[in-house]
């Protein structure tokens, strides 16, 4: 895949921040949470907004106090142009005109035929249910305020202006074994060898530690934790000279030892996949099954690639997974393996997916795995022509 190709595949809307100064690893740095404003506080809903010239309209749907003074504040520190409605009978006339559309965790329904929202707004206290329902009504993004406020204020800037940026890519099985983190490692190889700027980036907290796989636990540069405490924007340069390198490209993991970590915030993940976007042109995210991490890092990710085994039971498990992930193209890749009870052309049609490529079931690659030697599997022919085939899938589907 070219970087013409690539810069087709296009990111969907950006995620959010990151800031001054990366922490050196043990430092324990940090990033900034999202914020930003809008209309002048105290208009009511329906009243005419303040309006800079040139400015993009928002529109915002809650009846929530609360919710509508801290998206005020953040829509007035992106210098953008916020309308607000209490409800989705008034927010019909103007919804399909907005240029971005925030809802309200307080509304349950969008308008007939309307788009999607581009990001469901909800305040801390809201919890797992934020999530359940940003599924289900399609929503891009998800904005936990007030922590999120500097991340929205960034996005609605960006909505009016975008800026180039790559492709932040999330890889997530469909079941427990299904191989993601193999096919991960694979296509960061392989786009590695076409020249593209690449990054890893480990996204389950309890998976062991990516790095473990690459044979690079003991390569210096930052982990997950060393970020835990970073804030405000993260130059990507300085992220990029600060990270480990294995097969050719640099990789984010989590430590592959026993130490006890208590992982990291949403809002730094935002910031550090944010700065990510902006210094590479393709961020590839190994995302583990669980709630958290799919909380974590999925809502942050462009695409989707949902890697799953040719068998029924994991055809079942991929359907399920898919109602917690967001409304972003989403492409699925089979793995094939001997006495596969099920083709994958129909895995694909069963869970509603197109069918971006078949993983090839290569020998030994469960012991090259654990003996560090993953990417010496990636140089055979077939794991080759597999991963070209999915980079070309995605470049062509966005095209």
């Amino acid at each position: 895949m070219s970087r013409h190709q690539l810069a087709t595949f296009g990111p969907g809307s950006g995620t959010g921040p990151g800031a001054g100064r990366l922490p050196g690893p043990g430092s324990g740095p940090g990033i900034a949470s999202r914020t930003a404003p809008g209309t002048a506080p105290g208009t009511a809903a329906g009243d005419a907004p303040w309006v800079p010239d040139g400015s993009a309209e928002t529109l915002l749907v809650t009846g929530f106090e609360a919710l509508r003074g801290e998206v005020e504040r953040a829509v007035a520190a992106s210098g953008g142009q916020l309308r607000t409605v209490a409800n989705i009978r008034e927010a019909a006339p103007f919804w399909d005109s907005a240029a971005v559309v925030l809802l309200g965790s307080d509304i349950r329904e969008l308008p007939p035929r309307g788009r999607s929202p581009a990001v469901l707004i909800g305040l801390t206290g809201d919890g797992d249910s934020l999530w359940h329902l940003a599924a289900a009504i399609g929503a891009e993004r998800v904005a936990v305020l007030p922590e999120a406020a500097s991340w929205l204020a960034e996005y609605l800037s960006r909505s009016r202006a975008p800026e180039s940026g790559g492709l932040v890519l999330g890889i997530v099985g469909g079941c427990g074994g299904a191989g993601a983190s193999t096919a991960a490692v694979w296509l960061a190889h392989a786009a590695a060898r076409e020249g593209l700027r690449v990054l890893l980036v480990d996204g389950d907290p309890w998976g062991g530690g990516l790095e473990l796989a690459l044979a690079a636990e003991e390569t210096p540069g930052l982990r997950w934790p060393d970020l835990a405490d970073a804030s405000g924007t993260i130059d990507p340069r300085q992220l990029a000279d600060s990270l480990p390198l294995a097969g050719g490209f640099p990789f984010l993991s989590w430590p592959g030892n026993k130490e006890r970590h208590s992982g990291v915030e949403q809002a730094v993940v935002a910031g550090v996949l944010d700065a990510a976007r902006r210094g590479f042109e393709l961020v590839l995210v190994d995302i583990g099954r669980g709630a958290e991490a799919l909380r974590t890092f999925a809502w942050d990710c462009d695409r989707m690639i949902v890697v799953a085994p040719a068998l029924l039971r994991a055809a079942v498990a991929t359907a399920r997974l898919l109602q917690d992930l967001p409304a972003v193209e989403t492409v699925l890749v089979v793995r094939g393996r001997p006495g596969a009870s099920l083709d994958a052309e129909l895995i694909a049609e069963s869970v509603g997916l197109p069918l971006a490529g078949i993983m090839p079931d290569v020998r030994r690659a469960a012991a090259a795995t654990e003996l560090g030697r993953l990417l010496d599997t990636g140089r055979q022919r077939n794991v080759r022509r597999f991963a070209g085939t999915v980079l070309d899938f995605g470049a062509g589907a966005a095209g």
